[in-house]
């Protein structure tokens, strides 16, 4: 007989929750129902969540309405222990079958290895779907997971937002269920000012259409898709392109339930001021999209979206006009005020600026920067005039800090540096060094193309990550309000794109000097704890980093030998893949395992100290081992030029070429012999094979 199936429906209705609470909450919910029903048993032919500002929905299509029975078994004691010599049931058996709820005829006998030991088979009744649900949605509301949730009335209950409603059908049917105070049932609301706040829902299948025909379109896919349709569309009757950004189109879809796109235009004029002062009050403010011409010129138009239908557009696109204009009247005034100002004027006000109360004054994190950034371009081998530029780069680095356009606009630190430092003349650069030096801001931005950018952004980070390494600030689970695993993924992502060969301990020891010659907080730390913890908190970055190409067992065994070279560390990994490539990597490979085994047993379990061991010729007794010491004898004088050059393909061509050798050695050879000094000898053998690829990975890591 085949099983009945329903649809469920069940709606959580809030106040409006903001738009980066909902794709989390998404894959909570869906992750968590996924769970909770499968943990139920309860099958189902699709589950999908929807989320608009002010709901949670989660909808199962055909969910079995009842639990399969139960078969358990329990084991009981062991048939020796179960009966007594006469055959009668011991204590120990009648306890186990009181414990289950049985008698002894209804005990079986299973054998186990070399005993038999009772059993007891029972089948739990599945329970009906109708009575788990409640219990099951109301577990999953509570472990729901929001950054900032709230509080509200007297209740103990944390959520996003206060709760307002909530819809759970299991079919045509209510499930009875209350969550702080609101009691479920068949009763939703539509769109705030256009839809009813009572719509009666029969059954789940009609949910969307009910909702968009009052004006809320709960699916958020849909919901995307007609965003861009109508932003693609108003684009075009202007005869211009939206200017893409993934982000926006993403809040916009979190924050409006039915999206209707509208354009507004504001004064020509305003399109002589630079670029981003134009489009960051629009996007960044107000959440307007960016309109150009096909040639990608900016087009004195705006596209923006609001929550409802197309009725009197007029009015609404004239309400966004006069706030635009404002803002960029602002803009204009702050940018033409702030092109009459000397920049060294500018910097005199960094003084005043606090950078951190413990690390002391922007102007003396600016300081730093130039002599760190020197130091760079010296360390990378710049040329004097990119030298000199990188210099000049820091020095005007955060000038714009204190202009107008930043204050109000901080989005554009950096970026109006580089116009202001265009109009006094600067070298472009400079001023494309200023612009770069806060790159990359985020996971997947670009890294500076200039030498001087590349130098400054390092320095920058580099000395934030050492102030705040040496004062304790350290970032610990989810904690780093300083953004300093940012700043050293961006240090790690230059390093590798532009492939630059630094020195980081040398680097993290000079910026602690730089701090410690004027700052009493780091004078009172460890220098050498303090680039210690930088160097391995580098290290987890460059791990990351790589995980994105290189696969897992690579990076494990080139960070066993670990540098404060990372670009070097890319190149020993990147040969390394190429080299597993190859038909002598697995013989390779075994070998090096297995010696490194041997090696690792003789110190764990034996106490062997391999340290000092060296190789003895004299003590060489069989064939094979003689022929492995000639081989690898041979083998380091070819390897070790190769290793100092940085040719890895190479240098482990060249050690495959011990192969043989080995696997002769491993096939004739006791290595723990009865005799202490063959046996130490033979492990010091084993030792030297092992340093071979001591400066390129440990291929005793890496999986055949």
């Amino acid at each position: 007989m085949m099983m009945e199936k329903r649809d469920l429906l069940f709606e959580i209705g809030t106040e409006e929750i903001p738009a980066r609470f909902l794709p989390p909450a998404i894959k909570q919910i869906t992750e968590l129902a996924e769970i909770e029903l499968a943990a139920a048993g309860l099958n189902y032919d699709a589950l999908n969540v929807y989320a608009t500002p002010r709901r949670l929905t989660l909808m199962v299509t055909q969910l079995d309405t009842q639990q399969p029975d139960l078969q358990t078994e329990a084991k009981g004691p062991a048939l020796k222990a179960a009966y007594d010599a006469e055959g009668k049931p011991t204590r120990a058996l009648e306890g186990f079958c009181r414990s289950q709820g049985v008698t002894v005829d209804e005990l079986q006998q299973k054998e186990i290895g070399n005993n038999v030991y009772v059993f007891v088979s029972k089948t739990t009744a599945g329970r009906p779907a109708a009575e788990l649900l409640p219990e099951l949605l109301a577990g999953i509301v509570d472990k729901i997971y929001f950054p900032k949730p709230m509080r509200w009335g007297y209740g103990e209950m944390r959520f996003a937002r206060p709760l307002r409603w909530l819809v759970a059908l299991f079919g045509a049917d209510v499930l009875p269920l209350s969550i702080s105070g609101v009691t479920a049932d068949r009763y939703t609301r539509g769109h705030r000012v256009l839809g009813s706040d009572h719509i009666c829902i029969n059954e789940p299948k009609e949910y969307l259409g009910l909702l968009e025909a009052n004006y809320v379109i709960a699916d958020q896919a849909a919901r995307e898709a007609r965003v861009r349709e109508q932003i693609a569309k108003v684009a075009a009757s202007m005869g211009g392109v939206a200017g893409e950004d993934e982000g926006l189109v993403e809040e916009v879809v979190y924050i409006l339930e039915y999206p209707t796109a509208l354009v507004g235009s504001f004064d020509e004029k305003y399109l002589a001021i630079p670029e981003e002062l134009v489009i960051t009050p629009m996007r960044d403010h107000q959440r307007y999209f960016p309109v150009y011409d096909k040639e990608g010129k900016l087009l004195p138009n705006f596209i923006t979206l609001r929550n409802g239908d197309d009725y009197h557009m007029e009015v609404v696109s004239a309400g966004n006009e006069k706030v635009l204009r404002a803002r960029l009247a602002d803009a204009e005034f702050f940018y033409n005020e702030d092109l009459k100002a000397d920049l060294d004027a500018e910097l005199k006000r960094l003084e005043v600026i606090v950078f951190n109360e413990k690390l002391g004054m922007l102007s003396q994190k600016v300081a730093r920067i130039e002599k760190l950034a020197a130091k760079i371009a010296a360390l990378a081998g710049f040329t004097a005039e990119d030298s000199a530029a990188a210099v000049k780069t820091a020095h005007y680095a955060k000038a714009d800090l204190v202009s107008r356009a930043v204050c109000e606009f901080t989005e554009l630190q950096g970026i109006m540096g580089e116009y202001y430092t265009l109009a006094k003349g600067f070298e472009p650069q400079v001023a494309q060094g200023i612009r770069e030096h806060y790159m990359p801001r985020f996971a997947g931005d670009e890294v500076p193309e200039t030498k001087a950018g590349m130098a400054v952004a390092i320095a920058d980070k580099l000395d934030s990550l050492c102030g705040f390494f040496a004062i304790g600030m350290i970032p610990s689970g989810s904690q780093d309000p300083y953004a300093l695993r940012r700043a050293a993924a961006g240090v790690v992502q230059i390093i590798l794109r532009r492939g630059l060969t630094l020195p980081l301990a040398e680097l993290c020891a000079y910026a602690f000097d730089l701090y410690a010659a004027e700052c009493e907080a780091v004078q009172a730390a460890d220098k050498q704890q303090t680039v210690d913890a930088l160097l391995a908190f580098m290290q987890q970055r460059w791990e990351n980093v790589a995980a994105e190409t290189l696969p897992a067992d690579v990076i494990r065994a080139v960070s066993a030998v670990a540098s404060d070279d990372l670009l070097d560390q890319l190149h020993r990994a990147e040969a390394l893949v190429a080299f597993r490539g190859g038909a002598e990597f697995a013989r390779l490979q075994g070998a090096f395992t297995r010696a490194a085994n041997l090696l690792r047993a003789a110190d764990k379990k034996e106490k062997i100290d391999i340290s000092g061991l060296t190789v003895n010729d004299d003590l060489l007794l069989v064939d094979a081992e003689k022929q492995l010491y000639a081989a690898l004898t041979a083998v380091q004088a070819e390897v070790a030029p190769l290793v100092a050059a940085r040719d890895y393909a190479a240098a482990l061509a060249a050690i495959s070429g011990i192969a043989d050798a080995t696997d002769a050695f491993f096939a004739d050879v006791m290595v723990m012999d009865e005799n202490i000094a063959v046996r130490d000898n033979r492990l010091a053998l084993l030792k030297a094979i092992r340093s071979l690829t001591a400066a390129i990975a440990d291929l005793s890591l890496l999986t055949a």
